[in-house]
């Protein structure tokens, strides 16, 4: 699928694509439902009715992935909610070898996710991977979504890379496409980025279902036995 001496940057999303996206739609379609029931004295059904619509209105904006919003628009403290629950949150299979195998081929190598600096540090905090990168980038920092040509623009000038020679791999297909217009030309989804739910059958982009689709399997097991060895020693 990938040609990796083609490759200069790969540029990784986080959520649904490094981490299971089970976790995400939990928290925001049972767990914050039933805060905002007991907080407003809803019952359940009226208090995810008003959620679905509060949600839909504001759906690929930054505001979607604004913790800061949240706490505004349903009147309790999101930020606490985050943080209590972040530690539920769990890798996809063959991360840490997939990231093994792109430290060892010498790849540039950035997070750039829509996550709230909230979400980012708290699920950081209990899932060990922000050494592998080069940068973390949120979307927040530029105060625009990956869905939008404003934030390509902008993350290519603090970061700067060749388009032609750097892959993306998100599970939103939207973000896919418009770093498609960017010029980004090395792209993939991911088939099944929440494991309690089905794998799609069809992708608007190239997929894969795990990471290991993507290297040799064999080689990079032994280097990620390697790297965890020497993370231990140190």
């Amino acid at each position: 699928m990938l040609t990796w001496q083609d490759i200069d940057t790969v540029l990784l999303d986080m959520d649904g694509t490094l981490l299971d996206l089970a976790y995400d739609n939990h928290f925001w379609l049972e767990h914050i439902p039933e805060v905002y029931a007991k907080t407003h004295l809803l019952n359940l059904h009226q208090a995810k009715v008003r959620l679905h619509e509060a949600m839909s209105a504001s759906q690929g904006t930054l505001a979607w992935y604004c913790i800061d919003h949240w706490t505004e628009t349903l009147g309790f403290d999101v930020h606490e909610q985050v943080r209590k629950t972040a530690h539920k949150s769990s890798l996809r299979p063959w991360v840490f070898e997939f990231l093994n195998f792109l430290q060892a081929h010498n790849k540039h190598l950035l997070l750039v996710t829509n996550a709230h600096h909230v979400v980012l540090d708290s699920k950081l905090a209990h899932i060990d991977i922000a050494a592998y990168f080069d940068h973390i980038v949120s979307s927040h920092d530029f105060q625009a979504p990956k869905e939008s040509q404003r934030f390509w623009r902008s993350f290519a000038q603090a970061h700067p890379f060749d388009p032609k020679r750097t892959v993306l791999i998100d599970d939103n297909e939207t973000v896919l496409s418009a770093a498609k217009q960017f010029g980004i030309e090395q792209l993939i989804t991911l088939r099944q980025p929440d494991s309690g739910l089905t794998a799609k059958t069809s992708t608007l982009h190239p997929s894969i279902h795990h990471f290991n689709e993507l290297f040799d399997t064999a080689n990079a097991a032994t280097k990620s036995m390697s790297g965890k060895t020497c993370k231990m020693l140190m």
